[in-house]
C-alpha cells in the first residue's frame, strides 16, 4: 500500500547542510558511505531546555522464525540509512547511526504530547529505507521490526538524560512490535487508579442517577436566576434524536443492496490465516478452531497457492494444550504453532505471527473463529482487483451457539444488524470500512507496515483509522462469512462490551482530529469518520437527557403534555427506527440465523425495553473508565460451542 508510506522527496541524495549525519555528541562529515567520519566540532547538549526538541532511538532488528533471537541491522546498513534519512530532516535536526546498530535523532518537537506524529513518519521513512538496503535473503525470511523510543528534551530532562528513557522506550516498541513512538522517562505522570467493583458502582451511579439528576438541577437553578435553557435542550435533543434516527434509515438503506467482488482478481496467491489467542483463557476452544482451518479446501492448492495457518498464542503458565498443538504442528508442514513468550496483547501475538508468515494475504481471527470454506479465494477478489484494489477487506462475523440460552441469541441478531446492516451499510454510506478484529483480510505488505498496537483496548479500530488516515482502502464483503461464539453470561457479554466502548473511546480522542485535518480523505469521508468517532461518543449522554428535560417541564408547567412533538419524536424514532434496522438483519442475515424468526421478534422487544439503553450505559462507563485513568484489558471467556 504504497499510500501509508510518503514518497522519498527529490534530491534525497544531495544532504542539505541541516541534514548532516550527526552523533548526539559531535557533529561527523561522512564524505562517502563506509569511509571514515572526520571530526568537525563538538557538539555541547544544552542542560536547559532550547526550543522545543525531543530525542528519538530507533532500533531496527530482525527475529529469524522458529527463535526468540533478535538480529540487529548491519552497522554499514544503517550508517547508509542515516545518510538518506537527512533529507527528511527540517534545519537544526541531527540524525546519527550509532555502533550497535541504532539510529540517534533530535528533532523539532511540533505536536503534542504523546502525539509524535512526525516522528512517527520519520520511523515509516526508516523502514523503507532500511528494507531497500539490508537484504539477507541468506538468512531467509524475516519481517524487519523498528522498536521507536523518544522523550523530550526539558528544564528537568537534559538531553542525555532523554537519550536513555529514548532507548528504554525503543526496547520496549521492539517487544510490541507494532512500529508505534513510545516514550519513557520521570517526566511521564502515569496514573494507576485502584479498580474494583465499588469503583465501578460508583461509575455506574454517575452515568446513570448523575446523568439525570445533576442536568434535572442544574435546568431548575437556571430557570429559579430566569435563565430557562429547556427549549435549547428540547431542540439539541430533537435534533439528536432525529439525526441518529436518520443514519439508521440511511444506513439500512445503503445496506439492502451489498456489495459483492467483481472477480477479475484471478487465481489467489499463497495464503496465510493467523489465529490469535490467548490459551488460559480458550484451550477449550482452540483445538477445534485449529482442526477447522486444517479442514478448509483453501489449502488443497498445488504451485504458489494453498493455505499457511498460524497459531500465535501467549499464556502466563504452562498448559496441557500446548502438547497437543504441538503434535498438530509437526503432523502439518502448514501449521505453524508460535508460541510469544513476551506477549500480553493479541496484537503482540498478531505482529509476532509476521515474522513466520509466508502468505500474500494474511487473514486475521480470535480463537473461536471458523471461516466459510474459500474465504480466502472471496478475500483476494477484493485485494488482487486490478482495477480497484483493497488493503483491507472484513468480512461477517455471525454467532454459532445461539442455542445456548436466550443471551446469544440475542447477539446472534445485533451481530446481523452490525454485520448485514450497519457495517456495510456505513461503508456504503461514507466511503470507507472498518476491520473488525476478526475475519478480516488484509494485504501481507499492508499490515507489516501498519502492525496492530497493545497499547489500544480495540486495536483493529485503531489500526483502521490509520489505514484510513494513510489514503488506504477498506471494503466491507457480508458475503465474506465466518462463525464466532457469543458470551454467554451477562458478566461476560459486560466485560467485552466495555472494553469495546472504552476503546472506541480512546481511538476518537487519539484519531478523530487528525483524520479531519488529512489532505487524504474526502469530505465525504470525513463527514463519516465524525459520525463514527465523535457523534458514537455524544450521543448516549444526549439521549439520557430526555429525562431531565421531562422532569423539568413537569416541574414546570405542573404537568406534561403528552402530545408534544417531543413525545411524537421518540416513539417514532424508538418504534420505528429500530424495528425497520432489525427487519433489515432479517431479511439479509445468513439462512442459519435467519430461520429463527422469533429470535428477531424477541431481540426487536428487548432493543425497545432495556437493551439500547444498556448499551449507551457501558458507552457512558468506559468514558469515566478512561478519563479516570483505567485501562484494565480483559478478555471475553470462551467455551467450546456448536453450530446454531
Amino acid at each position: 500500500m504504497t499510500a501509508m508510506l510518503p514518497s522519498r522527496p527529490p534530491g534525497e541524495d544531495h544532504a542539505s547542510p541541516a541534514g548532516e549525519v550527526v552523533d548526539p555528541d559531535t557533529v561527523l562529515t561522512r564524505p562517502a558511505v563506509g569511509a571514515e567520519p572526520r571530526v568537525v566540532s563538538t557538539l555541547r547538549l544544552p542542560q536547559r531546555r532550547r526550543g522545543r526538541e525531543i530525542v528519538a532511538v530507533l532500533d531496527p532488528v530482525r527475529a529469524r522464525p522458529g527463535t526468540e533471537a533478535l538480529v540487529h541491522a548491519d552497522q554499514r546498513v544503517v550508517e547508509a540509512a542515516a545518510e538518506r534519512l537527512t533529507a527528511y530532516l527540517q534545519p537544526g535536526e541531527l540524525v546519527a547511526a550509532t555502533n550497535d546498530g541504532r539510529l540517534r535523532l533530535r528533532l523539532r518537537r511540533e505536536d503534542r504530547d504523546a502525539r509524535p506524529e512526525r516522528l512517527q513518519a520519520m520511523a515509516y521513512h526508516a523502514l523503507e529505507v532500511l528494507e531497500s538496503l539490508d537484504h539477507r535473503a541468506d538468512d531467509g525470511p524475516a519481517v524487519l521490526d523498528l522498536g521507536v523510543g523518544w522523550a523530550p528534551v526539558t528544564r528537568s530532562q537534559d538531553a542525555h538524560q532523554a537519550l536513555a528513557h529514548a532507548a528504554s522506550a525503543a526496547a520496549e516498541s521492539v517487544r510490541q512490535r507494532d512500529l508505534q513512538p513510545r516514550q519513557e522517562g520521570h517526566h511521564l505522570r502515569v496514573r494507576r487508579p485502584r479498580i474494583d467493583r465499588w469503583s465501578t458502582g460508583n461509575q455506574v451511579l454517575v452515568a446513570t442517577v448523575g446523568a439525570v439528576v445533576v442536568p434535572y438541577l442544574a435546568l431548575v437553578a437556571l430557570s429559579l436566576v430566569g435563565l430557562d435553557l429547556s427549549g435549547v435542550l428540547y431542540w439539541a435533543i430533537v435534533g439528536s434524536l432525529a439525526m441518529t434516527a436518520g443514519m439508521i434509515w440511511a444506513e439500512t438503506s445503503h445496506a439492502l443492496d451489498p456489495p459483492r467482488p467483481s472477480g477479475r482478481a484471478g487465481e489467489r496467491p499463497r495464503a496465510t490465516a493467523v489465529i490469535a489467542a490467548y490459551l488460559p483463557n480458550e484451550a477449550d476452544t482452540i483445538l477445534e478452531t485449529v482442526e477447522h482451518f486444517l479442514s478448509l479446501p483453501d489449502r488443497d492448492r498445488d504451485g504458489s497457492g494453498g493455505l499457511q495457518v498460524v497459531l500465535a498464542y501467549n499464556t502466563p503458565f504452562p498448559l496441557a494444550v500446548e502438547d497437543e498443538l504441538a503434535r498438530l504442528g509437526e503432523q502439518h508442514e502448514d501449521l505453524v504453532v508460535l508460541k510469544v513468550p513476551d506477549s500480553t496483547s493479541k496484537a503482540q501475538n498478531v505482529n509476532a505471527a509476521l515474522h513466520v508468515a509466508d502468505g500474500e494475504l494474511i487473514g486475521i481471527f480470535d480463537a473461536d473463529h471458523h471461516p466459510m470454506p474459500g474465504a480466502f479465494d472471496r478475500a483476494w477478489q477484493w485485494l488482487g482487483d486490478p482495477d480497484d484494489p483493497a488493503d483491507v477487506v472484513q468480512g461477517h462475523c455471525v454467532i454459532r451457539n445461539g442455542e445456548t440460552g436466550w443471551l446469544a441469541r440475542l447477539v446472534a441478531v445485533e451481530f446481523e444488524q452490525i454485520y448485514a446492516v450497519a457495517h456495510p451499510g456505513r461503508a456504503a454510506l461514507s466511503g470507507f470500512g472498518i476491520f473488525g478484529g476478526s475475519n478480516g483480510f488484509w494485504r501481507a505488505s499492508a499490515l507489516e507496515r501498519i502492525r496492530l498496537r497493545g497499547s489500544f483496548l480495540t486495536e483493529d479500530i485503531e489500526a483502521s483509522m490509520r489505514v484510513l488516515g494513510a489514503g488506504g482502502r477498506i471494503v466491507n464483503d457480508p458475503g465474506l462469512l465466518s462463525r464466532e461464539l457469543a458470551p454467554e453470561t451477562p458478566e461476560a457479554l459486560w466485560k467485552q462490551r466495555m472494553r469495546w466502548a472504552q476503546g472506541w473511546f480512546q481511538v476518537s480522542l487519539r484519531h478523530l482530529g487528525p483524520i479531519l485535518r488529512s489532505p487524504r480523505l474526502s469530505l465525504r469521508q470525513k463527514v463519516g469518520a465524525t459520525y463514527l468517532l465523535g457523534w458514537r461518543e455524544v450521543y448516549p449522554w444526549m439521549s439520557i437527557l430526555t429525562w431531565p428535560l421531562l422532569g423539568f417541564l413537569v416541574w414546570r408547567d405542573g404537568g406534561l403534555d403528552l402530545s408534544s412533538p417531543l413525545f411524537l419524536l421518540i416513539t417514532l424514532l424508538v418504534t420505528v427506527s429500530g424495528p425497520l434496522q432489525t427487519l433489515a438483519a432479517y431479511r439479509l442475515a445468513t439462512p442459519e440465523i435467519r430461520r429463527h424468526r422469533h429470535w428477531f421478534l424477541r431481540a426487536a422487544l428487548m432493543n425497545l425495553l432495556f437493551y439500547t439503553e444498556a448499551k449507551n450505559l457501558v458507552n457512558r462507563v468506559a468514558q469515566l473508565k478512561q478519563l479516570r485513568g483505567e485501562h484494565q484489558w480483559v478478555v471475553t471467556p470462551r467455551t467450546a460451542g456448536g453450530d446454531a
